[in-house]
């Protein structure tokens, strides 16, 4: 079963929460990355996301295995949006469900963290002065 995923459709972050839910888990944990209209001290009207889908996959599939691993969690969920977005849309959800919420807090930190960190995906950030700019996993430019 896919854990990771790429969609270039809206995330529905209420039907992923719910694929977390578990008699066992006391726990669930979500975070969501949305479009915000400043990044740097520039207006920003709109993203764009690419990624290296095979690779971008399989990182994805690791990091969460690897979570599963790390901490004492039940399960986990990430999926990243590709294409166009606009303000307000959702980039990126994680969720994860455990059996307290130490492991649950803990683990969707560490997901997110890694997945900027390791996961091929780029963002093409598109001013409101009409520049645009691409930046890193990472956040920095690149130039």
């Amino acid at each position: 079963m896919n854990r990771f995923a790429l969609s270039d459709q809206s995330i529905d972050s209420a039907a992923l929460e719910r694929s977390l839910k578990s008699h066992a888990a006391g726990a669930t944990v979500s975070f969501a990355g949305c479009v915000r209209e400043r990044n740097d001290g520039r207006d920003v009207r709109a993203l764009t996301y690419q990624a290296y889908a095979p690779l971008a996959a399989s990182e994805g599939e690791a990091i969460l295995d690897e979570a599963l691993q790390r901490f004492a969690v039940l399960d986990a969920r990430c999926v990243h949006r590709v294409g166009d977005l606009a303000l307000g849309d959702c980039a990126v959800w994680v969720g994860v469900s455990a059996g307290h919420r130490d492991a649950a807090f803990s683990a969707c930190r560490w997901i997110i963290d890694e997945i900027k960190r390791r996961v091929p995906i780029w963002k093409n950030e598109h001013y409101a002065d009409g520049d645009s700019g691409w930046l890193h996993p990472d956040g920095t430019p690149r130039g």
